[in-house]
């Protein structure tokens, strides 16, 4: 942890660089001392360091400076360190002002000019006060810092970005932090843009999309080569077991993510019924693991990068991507899986990311604290959340649209959510309606039986109501069944017949698409099992399917 910080203000040169050394002599082992020569150049500092979350500790000012007296000074920067210790220099004319300062800005002490010899009139006041302030100190998050409010999209999506990442952060609520407030108010009027990202090296940044949160970071948000032996596209479980294949037998192989490693499943709060942990495994813990292992084996992950467009020139195939550029590659494996369906009803769009989550959006879990909180869907990923959920919230209520939760839920899953205590399910009950002004407060529900709809409060509330496809971007280029997935294999024969436009002497290779060297693993390919397991198997099948395809390029 870095030192705490002793403030000391004074418009006369000569005076502060006396403060100054009179302070480094005694304190410089333990505190930073730092100087400003005004009243404005002080707060701008103090304003900087409350920024970095830099632990102050005192402020040491003079009353009679220009433009800003010290008692202005210290009213002004209570509201940034509220529990810094304020001393007061003065002359012997400003007694009474310096009286006033303690009724007005809670002064702790104040010292006449000179304060000579300081091991009598300056160190034993200063010792005493800094005693105080460090047995109440607490050393503060040296990491990166979240400010927003509870009830911002924008901030919720920050924080999912970086909980899915895994990447530590500290929460900072406006709402209940004032100092912070008035930092974030400088940056952003009336909070319009939240929320601020403070990192521990660097400037804040406001409102940053998911690409600025990856460049501070220091992630691969562009492609090295504008060629590679295989592209995969999307970073689930079949991607990335596509990837650590891929790479290890030798390919030269990019791994595109158009959001976070791990896919829908990544989300998963616990995944039990995984080959080889018995104890089950978080998706986020999955993901990382895979990722690691595709990285060790030479694989180049580029995220968030999406593909916007696909085009096929015999052999190649060619990548428009989001972030504008274009790759092309020999062999390519589509596995952008799916995304959780949204729930078309009045209001849910305004309140989405204010209370209303779709996915088990575990940066929100402990936010659900001591609330009333209601999970819509009855499938694993619903019950998965449930129990997470169900470990903070004074109540989970399931609202499942079937008569119940066997027919689509495994059957472990059934059974702990039948002892869970704070746990209710209720069947053949869907959403008709939410409603909130800044966040959600209510829900409307379609009573059992075609009975009248009642509308009761609600903190939160998380979807899962089934996936549909991420195909939309090889729409026209591979062919797709009605409902977006991708048709592989056999299921391209029809009546016997290739696809329209193939022209090896061949038939498709399992797993391949409608177009010579493109595959499909995982959830977003049709009649898959959408399971991790599979998709996983999926992913990994297909690369000794790209090598028979290579020999034929």
């Amino acid at each position: 942890m870095s030192k705490p910080i002793i403030l000391s203000i004074d418009d006369e040169p000569e005076v502060l660089n006396a403060v100054e050394r009179d302070l480094r002599q005694h304190y410089r082992k333990e505190y930073r001392v730092v100087k400003a020569r005004s009243g404005q150049e002080g707060l701008q500092a103090t304003r900087q360091l409350r920024e970095r979350n830099a632990p102050l500790a005192l402020f040491l000012v003079d009353e009679r400076m220009p433009q800003m007296s010290g008692t202005e000074f210290l009213a002004a920067a209570r509201q940034l360190y509220p529990d810094a210790r304020k001393v007061l220099l003065t002359a012997y004319a400003d007694t009474q002002a310096a009286i006033a300062g303690i009724n007005k800005v809670g002064l702790d002490h104040y010292l006449m000019k000179p304060w000579d010899p300081p091991d009598e009139f300056l160190y034993p006041v200063l010792d005493d006060l800094l005693s105080d302030w460090a047995a109440a100190f607490r050393p503060p998050f040296e990491g990166i810092r979240v400010a927003g409010t509870m009830w911002s999209p924008d901030s919720h999506a920050v924080k999912d970005f970086l909980s899915r990442y895994q990447i530590p952060y500290e929460w900072v609520d406006l709402e209940t932090d004032d100092a912070m407030r008035a930092v974030i108010e400088t940056m952003s009027p009336d909070l319009r843009r939240l929320p601020a990202v403070f990192f521990p090296d660097g400037e804040p940044i406001v409102a940053p999309t998911t690409r600025d949160l990856a460049e501070r970071l220091g992630l691969q948000t562009r492609a090295t080569h504008p060629f590679y032996d295989l592209v995969v596209v999307g970073a689930g479980p079949g991607g990335l077991a596509g990837a650590v294949y891929g790479a290890s037998e030798g390919l030269r192989t990019l791994l595109l993510e158009r959001d976070v490693p791990g896919g829908q499943a990544g989300t998963s709060s616990a995944i039990e019924n995984y080959l080889g942990f018995p104890n089950g495994i978080t998706g986020a813990d999955l993901a990382r693991r895979a990722a690691a292992q595709a990285a060790r084996f030479g694989t180049e992950l580029v995220a968030p990068c999406g593909v916007d467009a696909l085009r096929h020139e015999h052999p190649y195939h060619f990548l428009a991507l989001d972030n504008g550029t274009e790759i092309s590659c020999y062999a390519m494996l589509v596995a952008t899986g799916m995304h959780v369906r949204r729930l078309d009803v009045p209001g849910i769009d305004e309140l989405s990311g204010a209370g209303v989550y779709y996915g088990a959006a575990l940066s929100e879990a402990a936010a659900c604290r001591d609330k009333d909180v209601f999970i819509v869907g009855g499938a694993n990923s619903a019950g998965q959340a449930t129990m997470l959920i169900s470990r903070y919230a004074r109540k989970v209520t399931m609202l499942v649209r079937g008569p119940s939760l066997t027919a689509s839920m495994s059957k472990y899953l059934v059974s702990r959510i039948e002892e869970a205590p704070n746990v209710e399910v209720r069947t053949d009950t869907m959403v008709t309606a939410v409603a909130g002004k800044r966040r959600l407060e209510t829900i409307t529900l379609s009573g059992p039986g075609g009975g009248d709809p009642v509308t009761v409060p609600a903190e939160a509330m998380f979807i899962f109501i089934g996936a549909a496809p991420r195909s939309d971007a090889f729409a026209g280029v591979i062919e797709l069944d009605p409902q977006g997935f991708v048709l592989t294999g056999t299921d391209l024969l029809h009546h016997g017949s290739r696809p329209k436009g193939w022209l090896p002497a061949r038939d498709p290779f399992l797993l391949e698409t409608s177009v010579p060297g493109i595959f499909a693993a995982g959830d977003v390919r049709h009649g898959s099992t959408k399971r991790v397991a599979a998709a996983v198997g999926g992913g990994s099948a297909a690369i000794g399917v790209v090598h028979k395809y290579l020999e034929t390029v």
